[in-house]
């Protein structure tokens, strides 16, 4: 069963898509996307909310994001979210078979 998570970071001055950029440029993302068990990690910019990005990160099951919790990227994106001063919100899903 798939779990779906949105992540809303929200910054100031552009900040969200600074944090973006520096998750790809340092190949964080595409760490990410390799973790077995990721379905999707993407980042969508919502129109009305220009400080804000969105984040669709889905996994194949809830041992998987666990995992991935414990990851040494976890430590990385903690610190980059510090960095540039973003709150967060997280909504999960599950998937309805």
């Amino acid at each position: 069963m798939s779990l779906t998570i949105n992540i809303y970071y929200t910054g100031k001055n552009g900040s969200a898509r600074k944090f973006v950029e520096e998750m790809v440029s340092k190949g964080i993302v595409d760490l990410i996307r390799a973790e077995e068990g990721n379905e999707r990690y993407e980042y969508f910019f919502p129109m009305e909310e220009p400080e804000t990005v969105m984040l669709i990160d889905r996994w194949k099951n809830q041992e998987a994001l666990d995992l991935h919790h414990k990851s040494d990227m976890m430590k990385q994106i903690a610190e980059l979210r510090n960095k540039y001063k973003l709150k967060m919100k997280v909504e999960k899903y599950t998937e309805i078979q």
